[in-house]
């Protein structure tokens, strides 16, 4: 894994965008969705969800490079980077843009447990189209994730943190902001 992202990072042309995204409309609508779903949803649950749906908007970034042409999928196949004491893995949430937030939210927490237990099988980690990857939970507020080749994007997803905003009318108002990747040195 190390040596194919060390080798794609190095050889291939990437583009870093970093950005603040607004988190206080999305961690109240998460607070009441828990509230009557029956299992507690992450975050992490809602970005995947969210980028399910603009993978299926936005194709050319559900893609995956091979051997000089570009291959487009129809669905979106999200990779999750999972931290094991063995290493990173990428377990796959298949058809993620057809599934509910309480689907992709059991999937996530079965996929990271087989993972640290060191019973994924390949084809649960082989094949998707794009990777999240989000350091938040550990306190990161902000990286730079490589691409899992042959993949065409990925996101790095920091943590929240309070911040002093402009609220429109001259004033200031504090807000919760997630912070996007670093740029590439």
């Amino acid at each position: 894994f190390w040596r194919n992202s060390a080798q794609f990072w190095r050889n291939s042309l990437t583009r870093c965008v970093a950005l603040q995204v607004g988190m206080d409309e999305l961690m109240h609508f998460r607070a009441k969705a828990n509230e009557v779903l029956d299992v507690k949803t992450s975050v992490n649950d809602w970005v995947i969800k969210a980028c399910a749906g603009a993978l299926v908007e936005v194709p050319v970034c559900n893609s995956q490079w091979f051997d000089g042409h570009i291959r487009q999928y129809a669905h979106a196949d999200v990779s999750v980077a999972v931290n094991t004491e063995h290493g990173l893995l990428t377990p796959i949430v298949f058809g993620a843009d057809t599934l509910s937030i309480s689907e992709i939210s059991k999937d996530v927490k079965r996929l990271a447990a087989k993972a640290k237990e060191k019973k994924l099988q390949p084809e649960e980690f082989t094949g998707g189209t794009f990777t999240v990857s989000n350091l938040g939970m550990t306190g990161v507020k902000q990286f730079t994730a490589i691409i899992n080749a042959p993949q065409a994007c990925i996101l790095a997803v920091g943590g929240t943190e309070l911040k002093a905003v402009p609220d429109g009318a001259g004033g200031v108002a504090t807000k919760s902001v997630m912070l996007g990747p670093r740029p590439r040195p």
